[in-house]
């Protein structure tokens, strides 16, 4: 018995002496609880909105700003004209709008009534429909105010007109196909190459690798190159069942979309390259792309939930993630029909990512040789 408790105690000196197993016992834990704790909700802070005041009077100014001190909406655009509302819209940063009519004030004093209309981005319907259930909660409480404050006047009512822009059946396959074509390119593309160029260090062939008269680039991309169009045809063949079996539009160019996954899965894969050129093993390539990759994709990326909602400094964090900004590229493609024009921002910011993830593992691919 006591040579029983001595391994155990060997055992438990064996584990408190091994930081990773430590890191891994007591770390991601105390990560995953405050990722957790801090992105796991269904409220929505700081939603941009879109004002179009065209009573400009008392009562509308009074709406908005009781709107904006909720601590839910901020405004993110002030609109002169209903023309201005689809461009909002497609920018993707405006998540409701706010219209209202010119005699708001004045139906509201003298009539008793008047009309708002609340207009919701339903291509993530989730954040949509609690942003309106907000801003209906606001204007009754704004109605009872009034009420409460001038008793000789009639009561006033105020009807909101809601309506649900893009997805007016307030589908959630809109919201999760494209998050889970994101999820499924990332994870397929990086995990399958960061076991690369672990693979050969394992089968003893990188040497024959570092003999040859391949320049350092050219073994990274040629690498790359199969798994790139193997990954291309899984994203045509994962689009293909979002749109025949689950019913998503595609309102924009097939062109521009294939083109977006194209560059998107390329930044996979120079992301799963670089994995690759530190992992020693495929099983550690394979735990290290996985495990960095997939629960940021679905947690940081506003895949599941809004990012507005996020502490600053996770908002922060989920921008270093090449989901964060193919997410709205491929909203914006297929479900609300935009150009190149729309989406330049979020392009070129992969393309970065794309240069500076290959100039990476070219360099530590560099180091090897030497």
């Amino acid at each position: 018995m006591n040579r029983f408790l001595a391994f155990i105690l060997k055992e438990f000196r064996h584990i408190y002496r091994d930081r990773r197993t430590m890191l891994i016992l007591f770390g991601m834990p105390v990560v995953q609880v405050l990722l957790f704790g801090y992105v796991l909700t269904n409220e929505v802070k700081d939603a941009n909105i879109a004002v179009l005041d065209a009573a400009k009077d008392e009562a509308s100014t009074r709406l908005i700003n009781k709107l904006v001190s909720s601590g839910y909406f901020r405004i993110g655009q002030t609109l002169q004209s209903e023309a201005e509302l689809e461009p909002a819209f497609q920018t993707g940063k405006i998540k409701l709008a706010l219209l209202f009519p010119p005699d708001f004030g004045h139906d509201l004093d003298h009539q008793g009534r008047a009309q708002i209309q609340l207009i919701g981005d339903a291509s993530d319907p989730n954040t949509a429909t609690t942003l309106i259930n907000y801003a209906n909660a606001i204007i009754l409480g704004y109605q009872q105010e009034r009420i409460a404050a001038s008793r000789d006047v009639r009561p006033a009512l105020i009807h909101s007109e809601t309506r649900m822009r893009y997805n007016p059946e307030q589908k959630a396959v809109f919201n999760f196909v494209p998050g889970v074509i994101t999820l499924i390119l990332m994870l397929v593309s990086a995990m399958m190459t960061s076991i690369t160029l672990a693979r050969e260090k394992e089968l003893g062939t990188m040497e024959i690798l570092l003999v040859s008269p391949l320049k350092p680039i050219q073994i990274v991309l040629g690498k790359a190159a199969p798994y790139l169009v193997l990954s291309f045809l899984n994203a045509a063949l994962v689009v293909f069942i979002g749109i025949m079996v689950f019913g998503m539009p595609m309102r924009g160019s097939f062109l521009l979309l294939g083109l977006e996954c194209f560059l998107y899965m390329f930044v996979a894969l120079s992301l799963g390259i670089l994995i690759s050129t530190k992992a020693k093993t495929q099983l550690t390539a394979l735990f290290v792309s996985a495990l960095s990759l997939m629960m940021p994709t679905i947690i940081l990326s506003g895949f599941m939930f809004p990012r507005e909602s996020m502490p600053v400094p996770l908002q922060v964090i989920g921008t270093i993630f090449p989901a964060t900004w193919f997410i709205p590229i491929i909203k914006g493609v297929m479900i609300k029909g935009v150009g190149l024009s729309y989406i330049w921002k979020e392009t070129l910011i992969l393309i970065g990512m794309a240069v500076i993830f290959i100039g990476v593992s070219i360099r530590n691919f560099k180091s090897r040789l030497e």
